[in-house]
């Protein structure tokens, strides 16, 4: 058996590497010089590539994201577990965690009526039928009718909870901002803690299960920083204490700590919870800083291979690895020390983030991360994105776009025997982590956009982005007649979610290129000449384009000083 893992492998990694191959040798016309303005043909070129990149991303998430919406049940509109074993049941850590949300925020980029549709439906159907402690969730049977256990079982239901928070809500919510998820995702926090089982001397917590507890590290902070309610805080001091004061300390005290994910949510969190309260509650800062220092050290000291990725087991006491296999979430816990880097100023932490990025194209081309499987690539290149927004790396995103277009090979064949029928279809696996394929695809679609959509979308309408001196140049292009709009990003961080700092985390859309709704930008068609000025609350809510069949437009856009502003108009 292991022989024929090993042959699949070097088969797939031969017909990927072609299929790869072509893809990114695909010649884009070299535009005119003076369509372009001073970015020059370079730059432009490189928007083009990135336009059809990104048009990839989302038809392969609508075309996935399709196809699972015709496997709903047919009583109650709910996405099941998977194509085989779960057909029978929604669950919240997976397929309410996994897979639902990336369907909904690719229903926002492709189908507004989708998204204000059914996509919210099918939130109201999973909050009526589902909630089974106060708010909680609980697995439904869709040939009960009901819940698929007769009792229900809280440590369970307190953990898909936390999942379904962390890995959907908030991830949602950082896109969107105020919904009906944001409010789903109170819900279940306030539940949650509401119904906390477990005593320790700081107070009433969730759960004793380090990913339980990271996951509502991850989840509190943000919505401190969202709501400005102490509570949330103070539910997550109660954790930081427990972990970093007490006897939990996960590398002074841990038998083994998990590197990957389902265990470095605790890293992740305490680090997220270190940069709230750096903020927010100094003196709890100083309390927190040298044991948060001693575990990031020690994960450094032991828990990495010559490359600087991150083993998925070790005993951080004895320092060893427990499972020397690298784990695909390195990103995950990257973004905490990179965290701490920007608050501390730690040098290592950020050389760290440096080796780990300069060494995936030399070595992890096509990367067997998890048995052949999607989900691994969708991990390991979410959190190489996450960096790359920090650490501009030209590697890194050579290996991006490699590893891209490798995870998307994957939906166009057949490599495992339960997905035979849905060859040349959408479906990647058949399984909840199909919903991890549009997560990443969406980022790295953003990432060649700028954070810029085209709204209504179409397959054939093309828009790229690349960003040079603090303006951005756009090429857009539509087959046939197209007449929409382009909305621009702004900074979700501080306006959606109000934290003071940026800093890298799970669960989230970097932001690469966003404008202030208060201050004003020049649109310029640098073919033309043409000027306009607009304010960025007006960008985001769409700038007003139409396309003649076959036209390709370059656009770009810059902020501007008092100074310059009315020059359009003279």
């Amino acid at each position: 058996m292991k022989r024929f893992v090993i042959l699949l492998a070097a088969v797939m990694s031969l017909a990927g590497f072609w299929r790869i191959a072509a893809a990114q040798t695909a010649p884009v016309p070299r535009p005119d010089e003076r369509a372009v303005g001073q970015f020059g043909a370079g730059a432009a070129a490189r928007a083009a590539q990135n336009g059809r990149a990104a048009s990839e991303a989302l038809e392969r998430s609508d075309r996935l994201m399709r196809d699972w919406l015709t496997l709903a049940d047919s009583s109650s509109g709910l996405l099941p577990r998977n194509t085989t074993d779960s057909r029978d049941i929604w669950n919240a850590k997976d397929t309410a965690a996994d897979l639902y949300p990336f369907l909904v925020l690719t229903a926002w980029f492709t189908d507004h009526e989708l998204f204000a549709g059914r996509m919210q439906d099918l939130l109201m159907t999973e909050t009526a039928l589902t909630s089974r402690v106060g708010r909680l969730p609980d697995t439904y049977s869709f040939s009960k009718q009901g819940f698929a256990t007769e009792q229900p079982d809280l440590p369970s239901i307190m953990f898909g909870s936390a999942e379904y928070a962390k890995d959907a809500l908030m991830n949602i919510t950082e896109w969107l901002g105020a919904s009906p998820w944001r409010a789903r995702m109170l819900g279940l926090v306030d539940d949650a803690w509401r119904l906390a089982p477990v005593e320790t001397p700081y107070g009433r917590i969730v759960s004793t299960d380090p990913e339980v507890n990271g996951d509502m590290l991850l989840v509190l902070g943000r919505i401190y920083w969202m709501t400005r309610d102490p509570k949330y805080l103070e539910y997550a001091i109660r954790l930081g204490d427990y972990y970093l004061l007490g006897e939990r300390h996960p590398t002074r005290d841990f038998e083994t700590l998990r590197l990957r994910d389902h265990g470095n949510e605790i890293v992740s969190g305490l680090t997220e919870l270190y940069a709230t309260v750096k903020q927010a509650n100094p003196h709890k800062a100083v309390a927190y800083q040298a044991p948060l220092h001693a575990m990031l050290d020690r994960i450094l000291e032991v828990g990495r291979n010559e490359d600087g990725l991150f083993y998925n087991v070790i005993d951080p006491r004895a320092g060893k690895p427990t499972n020397t296999g690298i784990a695909d979430n390195f990103g995950y816990v990257l973004n905490g020390l990179y965290t701490v880097y920007l608050l501390d100023g730690t040098p290592a932490y950020r050389d760290a983030v440096r080796k780990a990025l300069g060494s995936l194209n030399a070595r992890y081309r096509g990367y067997n991360w998890e048995n052949l499987g999607q989900d691994g690539d969708a991990d390991a290149i979410e959190g190489a994105l996450y960096l790359l927004n920090r650490e501009p790396d030209s590697s890194a995103a050579e290996w991006i776009d490699y590893q891209t277009r490798w995870m998307w090979s994957k939906q166009d064949s057949a490599h495992r025997p339960n997905t035979e029928r849905w060859r040349g279809r959408g479906i990647v696996e058949g399984g909840y982590a199909d919903g991890n394929f549009n997560r990443t695809s969406l980022m790295y679609a953003l990432w060649k956009t700028a954070g810029t959509s085209a709204h209504p979308w179409r397959r054939d309408v093309r828009v790229g982005a690349v960003r040079e001196a603090g303006a951005v140049l756009l090429n857009i292009v539509a087959d046939s007649a197209w007449a929409g709009e382009l909305r621009f990003d702004v900074p979700r961080h501080r306006l959606y979610l109000g934290m003071p700092v940026d800093w890298p985390r799970i669960n989230s859309y970097p932001e690469w290129f966003t404008v202030e709704p208060a201050k004003v930008y020049e649109v310029r068609d640098e073919a033309t000449g043409a000027r306009s000025e607009h304010t960025g609350a007006e960008l985001q809510r769409g700038w007003r384009l139409r396309l003649a069949p076959g036209e390709q437009r370059w656009l770009s856009l810059r902020p501007l000083t008092a100074g310059a502003r009315g020059a359009a108009a003279r």
